[in-house]
C-alpha cells in the first residue's frame, strides 16, 4: 500500500528538521546536547517503528512531477543508491563548487553522533539512451512507497527496486561512468571526512564498508525533466548611482539596450524573455534600477573577457554568465571586489525574480545610503556544469539551482560498522 503524505505548515512530531540540525540551528546553537538529542530521537523513532529499515539491499526510483516557472509540466526521473566514495582527484566524482571546512565540520559532528546520513547528495551522470532508468523502472514495485506533495505543490514518488538482477545490471552500467555533484558538495566532503575519522577509530576500512559509501540521488544529464533555474543577484551599491552613470561605467564591455513600457513587473518579464532569446548568441544580463524604475539589457561585447582576463582564467570560466557578472561587471567595472562584497554583505541571491524585485523596490524606498541594483540572470546550462567539472574548475557561488529540490527524510542511510554494502 502506498503512503500518501502532504507536507503542510502544521507541526509534526516526526519532522526531519528535528534530526537534520544543520537546517534548523545556527552554529552557536549546535551544542553537544543538541547532537546527542538528535541521536536519541533517531533511535527512539526506530524503536517506535516510525523509521523502518528495508530488510534487503535496494535501489529506489525517485520521480518528481512539478511545474516549471514557465508553466510547463515536467517529470524528473532519478534513482537513489549508495555510491562508493572517491577523492575528487580521482576524477570519478566531480564537483563544480568550492566547499568550506567550517560547514563540513558541523555536518561531520551530526553524522558521527547519529551514525546516519539524513540528506541525499544530488548528482548527475550521462546516459544518452536512458538505459539505466529503463532497467530500474521495469523492476520497480508497481506501487510507490511514498507519494508526497511538498509545500510548492511538487509531487514526489519513491519506488523500491529489490530485484538482485536489476541492481547488479545497474551497478555494471555505472562501472565506467563519472558522476557530477549538482547539489550537496559539503555533504560529499563530509562523507570523505567521516571515512577518515572512522579509519582512525576502527583501523582499515574494508572496500564494502558503509563508511566507504554515501547516499546519492542520481539523475541523467539528458533527462527531459532536468531543470536548472537562474539565481538572480541584488547588489547594494554603496551610495548613489544613476542609470546613466551605471551605463557609462559598463559601456566599454557591454552593448546596453533599455527596455521601455509597462509596470516594473512587465519590464522584468520583458528583460527575462529577451535575455533567454539572446543568451543563445551572447552573454546577456538584465539590470533593474528600482529607484528610477528603469530596466536595461546588457549584452557582452565580443572578445572583452578574453582581452581582460584571458591570461588569468580558463576559457570555460570566461563563458559563464555568472563569471561575466562577478568578475567583469561588478569587480572590474563597478570596482566592488569579492572581499568587500562579502565583508559588507552587498549581494543577496534570489531564485524567484518576483521576490527579488519586491525586495529591491522596498530597499530603494527605505534606504537613501544605497542604490539597489537587481541583476537578472539566465540559467547555467548542464553542459557548462559538466565542462567546468571535467576541467577541474569551480564556479562562483550560487551558479546553479537545480529545481526542484529533493526531499530530506524520504530515505536515511544508517551506518553500521559490521555491515557490508552489496
Amino acid at each position: 500500500m502506498k503512503r500518501m503524505i502532504e507536507i503542510t505548515n502544521a507541526p509534526n512530531p516526526y519532522n526531519m528538521i528535528k534530526l537534520d540540525l544543520s537546517k534548523n540551528f545556527s552554529r552557536e546553537m549546535l551544542t553537544d546536547e543538541r547532537y546527542q538529542g538528535a541521536r536519541t530521537l533517531f533511535e527512539q523513532w526506530q524503536q517506535d517503528n516510525i523509521l523502518v529499515r528495508d530488510e534487503m539491499p535496494c535501489m529506489y526510483v525517485y520521480n518528481i512531477q512539478y511545474t516549471h516557472p514557465s508553466g510547463q509540466q515536467l517529470v524528473r526521473k532519478g534513482l537513489v543508491a549508495l555510491v562508493r566514495l572517491s577523492e575528487f582527484s580521482e576524477g570519478i566524482v566531480k564537483p563544480h563548487e568550492k566547499t568550506f571546512r567550517e560547514v563540513t565540520t558541523d555536518r561531520l559532528r551530526l553524522l558521527d553522533t547519529c551514525q546516519a546520513q539524513f540528506s541525499k547528495i544530488f548528482s548527475l551522470y550521462s546516459d544518452v539512451e536512458g538505459l539505466i532508468m529503463a532497467v530500474l523502472e521495469k523492476a520497480a514495485d508497481s506501487q510507490p512507497l511514498y507519494n508526497v506533495k511538498d509545500g510548492h505543490g511538487n509531487q514526489h514518488e519513491l519506488y523500491r527496486v529489490s530485484d538482485p538482477k536489476a541492481i547488479t545490471t545497474v551497478q555494471k552500467m555505472f562501472a565506467d561512468k563519472a558522476v557530477y555533484i549538482a547539489d550537496g558538495h559539503h555533504r560529499y566532503t563530509t562523507a570523505l571526512q567521516m571515512r577518515e575519522l572512522m579509519k582512525k577509530k576502527l583501523g582499515a576500512i574494508p572496500e564494502a564498508s558503509p563508511y566507504n559509501h554515501t547516499m546519492m540521488y542520481l539523475c541523467g544529464m539528458e533527462d527531459p525533466g532536468l531543470s536548472v533555474l537562474p539565481t538572480h543577484r541584488l547588489l547594494r551599491w554603496p551610495g548613489k548611482i544613476s542609470v546613466d552613470e551605471f551605463m557609462d561605467k559598463v559601456a566599454p564591455g557591454f552593448t546596453v539596450q533599455e527596455i521601455f513600457g509597462g509596470s516594473r513587473e512587465v519590464l522584468i518579464g520583458e528583460a527575462l524573455s529577451s535575455m533567454e532569446e539572446r543568451g543563445q548568441e551572447t552573454n546577456s544580463i538584465g539590470v533593474y534600477h528600482p529607484a528610477e524604475d528603469r530596466c536595461l539589457q546588457l549584452s557582452l561585447k565580443q572578445g572583452v573577457m578574453q582581452r581582460i582576463f584571458g591570461a588569468k582564467e580558463p576559457a570555460a570560466l570566461l563563458e559563464l554568465d555568472v563569471v561575466v557578472l562577478s568578475e567583469l561587471l561588478i569587480s572590474h567595472y563597478l570596482d566592488l571586489h569579492h572581499e568587500r562584497c562579502e565583508k559588507d554583505k552587498l549581494i543577496d541571491y534570489f531564485s524567484d525574480p518576483d521576490e527579488a524585485l519586491d525586495v529591491s523596490v522596498k530597499e530603494a524606498a527605505a534606504n537613501e545610503n544605497i542604490t539597489p541594483l537587481l541583476f537578472l540572470m539566465n540559467h547555467t546550462p548542464v553542459a557548462q556544469v559538466k565542462r567546468i567539472a571535467d576541467e577541474n574548475l569551480v564556479m562562483p557561488h550560487k551558479s546553479t539551482y537545480f529545481y526542484p529540490k529533493i526531499l530530506t527524510g524520504l530515505l536515511i542511510n544508517k551506518l553500521l560498522p559490521d555491515e557490508q554494502v552489496k
